[in-house]
């Protein structure tokens, strides 16, 4: 006998209009934005010359971030390493591809779980979910959910569509592989989720992002923004 499962019909999606946004566009800093602190000893240094030195004996720069990158308002500095031929490769979570996804559409991202957990609205925005629409699209022509969702957003023009990393990769033909768990984003609670599709386009991403390792000797990786 199969178990009861819940019923995600019953989910009252409400648009992002209505949702008070923590993080707001004026916090996504500039590219001349005055440092925060300072590095000890060397270590800034020598990480730019392994940088240099990886770009040139042709190996691969990879990036993996979480979406806190994007929610301290750094998305314009991974751009211009993206746009510059500096960054060859970015590895993320599902939570980046949300972010990414709402600064460009509306200028404003982040909830306070506090905020609306209590009233069971978290994650319940309409146009967040249209992200699940956009991968089971995608898979369906053969495309990783990096890959899907930076062509969607950078052929949406949407308002904001300059700060979103995944549609500069995307422009730039850098891929973006996003690494999910099932269940631990706020779309998959959302009736439009097709985990099946979630699955193999994080897969897919899985299988880009170990053939650029295969290329890593000699390359630098590099880790911000998550404990993964």
């Amino acid at each position: 006998m199969p178990y009861d499962t819940f019923d995600t019909s019953q989910l009252v999606l409400l648009p992002l209009a209505q949702r008070i946004h923590d993080m707001q566009l004026e916090e996504v800093l500039p590219l001349d934005a005055e440092p925060a602190g300072t590095y000890p000893g060397d270590e800034l240094k020598i990480l730019a010359e392994r940088i240099i030195a990886a770009k040139g004996a042709g190996r691969p720069v990879i990036l993996m971030m979480g979406a806190h990158l994007i929610k301290v308002g750094l998305s314009r500095f991974v751009i211009d390493l993206v746009e510059r031929g500096v960054i060859s490769h970015i590895g993320c979570n599902g939570a980046c591809t949300i972010h990414d996804y709402e600064l460009a559409r509306i200028g404003a991202t982040t909830e306070s779980v506090a905020r609306y957990i209590s009233s069971g609205q978290f994650g319940l925005w309409q146009e967040t979910g249209y992200l699940n629409d956009v991968v089971r699209a995608g898979i369906a022509e053969g495309l990783g959910a990096g890959e899907a969702i930076g062509r969607w957003i950078e052929s949406s023009h949407f308002p904001h569509g300059e700060l979103s990393i995944l549609a500069a990769a995307y422009r730039c033909g850098v891929p973006v592989t996003v690494h999910v768990g099932i269940g631990n984003d706020i779309i998959h609670e959302h009736p439009n989720c097709d985990g099946a599709a979630w699955g193999a386009a994080s897969y897919r991403d899985f299988l880009v992002l170990t053939h650029t390792i295969t290329q890593l000797q000699g390359g630098v990786l590099l880790n911000y923004g998550t404990a993964v």
